[in-house]
């Protein structure tokens, strides 16, 4: 992963009437890492990502993707990101190789189609009209569309929405493989706990358009440094305690019970736990 900034902002800033729905926000997103952005609906995702891809402008604060201001770069900029919209429109009459073609026209250096094609997991599907493809293959399509332009900077909105728990794990694998063979830098907005968890290298929570969190999924919101539950049976009975030591408490039960702790969990809180209460605090 390279040590340069895909993305830097500082006191980003958007106003409607007044009204900050985006109220100094500030991110860093290093070269190659995927980034998920959470946060409530209304939280100022949607206009955050739009102001960094360029389609929106903000009222205040600096802005740099790809080492240009989205207010002011050109076609060449642009050239540079790829966008997957949660919902995108189709050619459903032509072939997946057709669409994919159809869309690289639009690059000065796009990806080969072919290569393209397989890198989404499509390649027994290229002479299948869109039209025939299922929820999942069609949002292979659209990651595929996404990338033939050879982006350094991939845009993906609730790209697994709708999605059976099969096609949202290999959809998963499609992510990884993009950053990791290719380098591609992800930003990645989901309301899905468990997808930011698998993913992400970091993950940033947005409520009311401010940054209340920021981090790597394990130590978001002091996660890591949370008391651990350790919990087991007694008589048939379920008994737990708190501690900042684990080790220490299940060596003691092992010691009491002289081996196996029966019924044995040790649990601490998971990212879902932590999000809810960072988006509970700040809505309260």
């Amino acid at each position: 992963m390279s040590n340069s900034l895909a993305v830097r902002v500082r006191g980003l800033t958007k106003r409607y009437g007044g009204n900050a729905v985006v109220d100094g926000v500030d991110l860093d997103i290093p070269s190659g890492q995927i980034f998920a952005l959470l946060g409530p609906n209304g939280a100022g995702k949607t206009t955050t990502v739009e102001i960094l891809e360029g389609y929106r402008n903000r009222d205040d604060g600096e802005v740099s993707v790809l080492g240009a201001d989205p207010q002011r770069a050109g076609r060449r900029w642009r050239y540079g990101i790829g966008i997957v919209l949660q919902e995108a429109s189709d050619l459903s009459e032509l072939t997946v190789t057709e669409t994919v073609r159809h869309f690289a026209r639009y690059y000065p250096d796009p990806r080969a189609a072919d290569e393209v094609i397989a890198t989404v997991g499509l390649a027994e599907k290229a002479n299948a009209r869109v039209g025939t493809l299922s929820g999942g293959q069609r949002r292979r399509l659209d990651v595929a569309v996404g990338i033939v332009g050879n982006p350094t900077l991939l845009f993906l909105d609730e790209p697994t929405t709708g999605f059976d728990p099969q096609a949202r794990r290999q959809f998963w694998e499609l992510i990884r493989s993009l950053s990791t063979e290719h380098g591609t830098t992800i930003l990645l907005t989901t309301h899905y706990l468990e997808e930011a968890e698998n993913l992400a290298d970091r993950v940033a929570v947005l409520v009311k358009g401010k940054i209340v969190a920021d981090s790597d999924p394990a130590s978001l919101g002091g996660r890591a440094e949370a008391k651990a539950v350790i919990s087991w049976l007694d008589n048939g009975e379920r008994r737990s305690v708190e501690s900042d030591d684990p080790g220490a408490v299940i060596a003691e039960l092992t010691a009491r019970y002289g081996g196996a702790v029966p019924g044995l969990s040790v649990t601490r809180p998971s990212l879902e736990d932590v999000y809810l209460d960072l988006i509970g605090s700040e809505n309260a």
